[in-house]
Parts: C-alpha cells; structure tokens; sequence
C-alpha cells in the first residue's frame, strides 16, 4: 500500500502528464508529424489551463467544507485528548541546523497544537507519523516532531509519539498500540482540511471516536477569477488529484 501511494503520487502531478504528451509528440514527430503537432499542442494547452486556480481551489474547498472548523469556545475537556498527523515536516534531510525545525505548507498542523495546550495543559497529544520517503532511512517525523515541541517548550511527558507509520491508514492503525491510548475515548483528529475526509473515515473505520479539527484550509471563501499562477495551480491540482484519487482507493479496499 505504501509503495502503490508513492506511485500514485507521481501520477497525481500534472506537470508529469505535460512531459509525457511533449515526450510522445517528440516520439511522433518523424514519422506521425500531425499527430505530433496535436500532442505538442496538448501539451501546451494543458499547461496553461493548470495555472488557472479558481478551478482546483473549487475542488480543494469541497474537500475543506466537508467538515468545518471548530469554534474557539469548543470545550477541551471533553476530549481524552488530541491526534496529530505527520506530514506538516520536511524531510529528514533537510534538518540541518540544530536547533532550528524545518516546517513545510502543512505547518498548521504542528502550529495549531500549541494553543491547544496552552489552554488546557492536561490535554493529552498523540502524534502519528514514521518515514514518508519511499527510500528513506532517516530519522522518523516523530522524532522531528520531538524535537519542534521540545523547541516550543513543551514537556516531553505532553505529548506521546508513533514513529512506524507511512501512510494515514497506517496511523490510524498503528496509533491504537501505543501505552496509554484508548481510542474508545472522545479524540480530536487533526490534520489539514482538505485530508480530513479521508482521515476521518480511516480512523473511524478503525474503530477510533474520533471529531474532526481541521486546520490548513488552503482554497479560502472565494478565488479571484484572475488569480493566475502555473506554479501554485500546478501543486494545487497535485493535492486535490491526490486526495481525491486517495480517497476513492481508500474506499475500494475498505480502509474508509
């Protein structure tokens, strides 16, 4: 399932099918020059059309509707305690400067903790995340996250880790081992909105009594019908194709 979720992940990118139609126009382009030419055109077309993000931003804000966040008054004791998913760390290879944490898009899911705790110092926190890399060897995010809690001043004895799992059903599965949890209990589930779909139907699945607290809402209320840029289109259209195409995958073979 890991290895098939890397893959997906390549051919969720765009950009890659924009390489893969000029690469097959420049394999026509001697002996089939007019399929040559429709494919270069394809290709050319489909780049454009990528960087318009009213489109994907439209599709990221259904994923994000689906469960909106919480208020601000919302009760923390009535909660065992808070489940954090990895995936808001760079890679281990990038955490070069001691003493200094290397947070990509996603950091809300790792910001957001902190007032959490701030108002309720007893809440409990599980964070959930291993070695994402595909040929990664490094350290787990867990044992990152550690060390970005420990920088914000956080006790170690806050906050317990999972440090195996690669994939969110794997956090899902693996999280219900560690000493200490009880996923019976009312959880908090935290990870960005536009995962959370997916995220909640995998833990609860999972038999987790689990509420959504969605953070890193990334589509907005609205998009300017002007807003343009081939660079942010192009990764927004990767993480909706990812999520959705996740979701469905998910579903097929029982995993939510």
């Amino acid at each position: 399932m890991f290895i098939a979720a890397k893959l997906l992940a390549f051919l969720t990118q765009p950009l890659a099918w924009v390489a893969l139609l000029m690469l097959a126009a420049v394999l026509l382009a001697h002996h089939r020059p007019r399929a040559s030419q429709r494919l270069g055109a394809a290709a050319l077309a489909m780049l454009l059309v990528l960087g318009w993000e009213p489109l994907p931003d439209a599709l990221i804000r259904h994923l994000e509707a689906q469960y909106p966040a919480l208020p601000a008054s919302t009760h923390l004791t009535a909660y065992a305690g808070v489940v954090v998913l990895g995936g808001a760390l760079e890679p281990a290879y990038v955490w070069t400067h001691p003493g200094q944490s290397a947070l990509n898009d996603a950091a809300e899911r790792m910001t957001e903790v902190l007032p959490l705790l701030r108002r309720r110092p007893a809440l409990k926190v599980l964070f959930t995340g291993g070695e994402g890399e595909l040929f990664g060897n490094g350290l787990p995010e867990a044992r990152r996250a550690e060390r970005f809690f420990s920088s914000q001043g956080i006790a170690p004895r806050q906050v317990l880790f999972e440090s195996a799992s690669r994939t969110t059903f794997e956090n899902a599965l693996l999280s219900k081992s560690v000493p200490g949890i009880n996923p019976a209990q009312p959880w908090l589930l935290m990870t960005s909105a536009w995962h959370m779909p997916r995220a909640m139907a995998t833990f609860r699945q999972n038999g987790w009594n689990v509420s959504a607290y969605p953070v890193d809402f990334r589509a907005g209320l609205d998009t300017p019908w002007t807003q343009y840029s081939m660079d942010q289109g192009a990764k927004k259209w990767k993480l909706v194709l990812h999520e959705w195409l996740g979701l469905v995958a998910y579903r097929l073979s029982g995993k939510a």
